[in-house]
């Protein structure tokens, strides 16, 4: 089965193709065209320049890179939410049109979702049920229970802010460009994780839930303290390690304290800042002590991507409850993935 994933949830436009032979599978195509350097110099996604990239960018994609008559495609996979209104309508609309000219299933994906196939796209080894998903992403940070395909439950969330708006937004306030994420972890890498003692949200209490507010709120506090010292690289590269170190502590502390709880068979890390190459340490040696193997995608699957939704939709399109008629399709900027 040949599976077309169509992503264009934020400021990344993507297609791709995988194959799919009983549960392994193969990415035969992956195109991406991101807007990050568009959209660095108003210091965030801007919506309404985000769609129109997305018009621009996406019909050439599928003029060189699918046959005219989808006649190598099984069915149509599209991100149809979570993500800003007026991209996602994009992939949608696209999508929508594609089936219906082409006589194709449709099947709607959580991007979400998508990232956590993202860890199906590595390869013979996949992870085993029930698998532990810590998702972290600019909007998203929480602990998903992932019985078999499909079957999920929420077991922790951010009360505030996600990890990935954590990184974005503390960057934004050292002087560091858009995006911030990748910025803080370059800086880290000769920073002292030790020299400021910022607090770790909610590390302690017995639920699985996350907090980042208060990080922000120090941060702020940290850099009026240190008004005379803010251009100084040295005290960047230190305050970057610091904030990494803070969000990753977070992150690791409570996602094994859930692994001594709900006992899983696997781990699987997720979302954009699965990136980040400090985390994925954490996690892997934390993961190793315990005896529970740790999945985590390779770097280019990571990112928004549109395997990763192909992914998802491979195992969605072996039942056909998950077609849907392509005028029922709606982009829904809140779709949950439970």
């Amino acid at each position: 089965m040949r599976i077309l994933g169509i992503e264009s949830s934020c400021d990344e436009t993507a297609i791709a193709v995988i194959s799919g032979n009983k549960d392994i599978l193969a990415v035969e195509k992956s195109v991406v065209l991101s807007q990050v350097k568009i959209h660095a110099k108003y210091g965030g996604v801007v919506p309404e320049v985000a769609a129109r990239k997305h018009l621009e960018a996406i019909f050439p994609m599928i003029q060189n890179e699918l046959d005219p008559q989808g006649k190598e495609i099984d069915v149509i996979a599209v991100t149809a939410g979570p993500g800003l209104a007026s991209a996602l309508r994009t992939g949608v609309e696209v999508a929508k049109t594609l089936a219906w000219v082409w006589k194709k299933p449709l099947i709607p994906v959580s991007h979400i979702e998508g990232h956590i196939y993202a860890s199906w796209l590595n390869g013979e080894a996949q992870p085993v049920f029930p698998a532990l998903c810590l998702i972290v992403s600019g909007g998203h940070t929480e602990l998903i229970l992932m019985q078999n395909h499909g079957v999920y439950s929420r077991i922790g969330e951010t009360l505030d802010d996600a990890a990935g708006e954590a990184f974005d937004k503390t960057a934004k306030m050292i002087g560091l460009p858009y995006p911030g994420g990748p910025e803080i972890a370059r800086y880290a890498k000769e920073g002292s994780p030790d020299a400021f003692d910022f607090p770790r949200g909610l590390i302690n209490r017995p639920n699985f839930d996350f907090s980042f507010s208060g990080l922000k709120t120090a941060v702020l506090y940290k850099l009026r303290e240190n008004e005379t010292r803010i251009n100084d690289i040295q005290f960047k590269r230190d305050i970057s390690a610091s904030i990494q170190e803070a969000i990753i502590d977070v992150l690791v502390k409570k996602t094994m304290k859930a692994v001594k709880q709900v006992n899983p068979a696997s781990i699987i890390l997720a979302g954009g800042v699965s990136a980040n190459e400090a985390l994925r340490e954490r996690l892997q040696e934390s993961a190793r002590q315990v005896g529970v193997p740790l999945f985590v995608p390779k770097l280019e699957y990571s990112m928004d991507n549109a395997a990763m939704i192909a992914a998802a939709g491979f195992y969605r399109a072996k039942d056909e409850k998950n077609y849907l008629n392509p005028i029922l399709l709606k982009a829904d900027p809140n779709l949950d993935l439970i």
